[in-house]
């Protein structure tokens, strides 16, 4: 009889977990909001979302993103943090290039790889992922970078953007997408951040049209929208 007992509540509980586990996997399939190619990356998504809406308390404006066809996004950068903001908030897989000792951080490169990053090779071959960008692109995916190419804070002395970022627009003929982050707590750190609770700001501002600019004049006008705290596009 013990045995019986002990077996029928082994048999509720694990009833309640399942019933349980399939209220969170519809939870995260509500929130999610991209479509990454398969139903666990989804999820992921979904919990990205909740986290960064209701732990961070995002408030975002609607990326302006085109509906299909490739662009670039470019953010200012200030945690590591940053990019799940981004994800966040859009309503497309973003594919990040990140440097490569980012993207070989032990337990997280086959989450990177899942999710398409670049790795970049600061001093050798970056060459390397610039095609593979453009291959992405070509196949009308959404690249996001940070311009700056590290972590850079505004009471910091300014830094000159990357060229990258106006090569592959105008290579391409994509929209650049800027984008601009305020509020993070956790302001120059990168693993701490993600946990520090924030109360996060991400503006988007129109898409900038760089194939008819030269570099320099691309990256003169985007600087001001990733670098300014309170100026809009123009």
């Amino acid at each position: 009889m013990d045995g019986d007992w002990m077996l029928g509540l082994g048999l509720v509980a694990a009833a309640l977990l399942l019933a349980g586990l399939r209220v969170v996997l519809r939870v995260l399939d509500a929130a999610n909001g991209a479509d990454w190619g398969h139903p666990a990356l989804n999820r992921l998504d979904g919990l990205n979302r909740l986290f960064c809406r209701y732990y961070h308390r995002l408030d975002c404006d609607p990326p302006q993103l085109p509906a299909m066809g490739a662009a670039v996004v470019a953010c200012n950068h200030v945690s590591g943090l940053d990019a799940l903001v981004m994800i966040a908030a859009c309503g497309r897989p973003l594919r990040f290039l990140m440097a490569r000792e980012e993207y070989e951080r032990f337990g997280l490169q086959w989450l990177f790889r899942a999710v398409g990053c670049i790795p970049v090779d600061r001093d050798q071959r970056p060459a390397r992922a610039l095609r593979e960008a453009l291959r992405l692109m070509a196949d009308g995916e959404v690249v996001a970078l940070f311009p700056h190419g590290r972590i850079h804070l505004d009471r910091e002395l300014p830094r000159r953007l990357k060229p990258g970022v106006a090569k592959l627009a105008q290579l391409t003929g994509a929209p650049i997408v800027p984008m601009r982050l305020d509020g993070v707590r956790g302001e120059g750190q990168t693993l701490l951040a993600v946990f520090r609770r924030s109360r996060v700001r991400l503006r988007s501002f129109p898409p900038l049209d760089c194939t008819e600019l030269s570099s320099s004049d691309c990256l003169g006008r985007l600087q001001p929208l990733l670098e300014a705290t309170e100026r809009g596009p123009g």
